[in-house]
């Protein structure tokens, strides 16, 4: 099972590399596997493929920061209380549906077309993952945990440092890593638009220029 997972995708970069080299797959649209390669390695030589790449995840670091904090907050707010559930459930069940990037256009008339756009359109993305996931992971927490606490009088802090953050942090990391990946989707689209580095731009650039 290892051999053939290993082989499958070699396989199918051979059959791509003989299609481009027969002529069956326009090279122009459908670069062979060894240009890519060769250009990579060109991009990574120059320095310009770093440059990019490091723009991006300094924003990737900026916007998941921000917004995983927030959503921790929320959501464990909305774990505690059942009032505060009953007045951010509807609001976040509205807006988690819409694409973040159809909040694109929006959050650049808000805040320009810098950095800080790029920011929040990863904070946003990051936010509802994190809010979703941590409010479930508290409301998961066995009933027993909170009659301890209760019976011990633990204040609130307390009950957030020893019970409901502890409980919830199996849902906490399985928000964090679909975030994640979510965040780096966000940041390439959102790059596409008024940026002048970064992974989206170089996307971007080269399709322009056929590159």
């Amino acid at each position: 099972e290892r051999v053939v997972s290993v082989l499958s995708p070699i396989a199918l970069l051979g059959i791509w590399e003989i299609l481009v080299v027969l002529g069956w797959l326009d090279r122009r649209f459908f670069p062979p596997p060894s240009i890519v390669i060769a250009e990579f390695a060109e991009l990574a030589r120059s320095g310009e493929l770093w440059t990019h790449l490091g723009a991006s995840l300094g924003r990737v670091a900026v916007g998941f920061t921000v917004g995983a904090l927030a959503g921790l907050a929320v959501g464990t707010a909305m774990g505690l209380s059942r009032f505060i559930r009953a007045a951010l459930n509807p609001i976040v069940g509205a807006i988690m549906p819409i694409p973040k990037i159809a909040l694109l256009p929006l959050i650049l008339l808000l805040f320009g077309l810098g950095e800080t756009s790029k920011y929040v359109t990863i904070a946003i993305a990051v936010f509802f993952y994190l809010v979703i996931n941590t409010m479930a992971g508290v409301l998961n927490i066995d009933r027993i945990y909170w009659d301890v606490g209760k019976n011990f009088r633990a204040s609130r802090m307390q009950v957030f440092r020893t019970i409901a953050f502890p409980g919830a942090l199996p849902m906490i990391f399985a928000g964090l890593r679909l975030a994640w990946g979510v965040s780096l989707l966000v940041l390439v689209a959102a790059e596409f638009v008024g940026a002048r580095n970064g992974i989206g731009f170089l996307i971007w650039r080269s399709w322009q220029v056929f590159e």
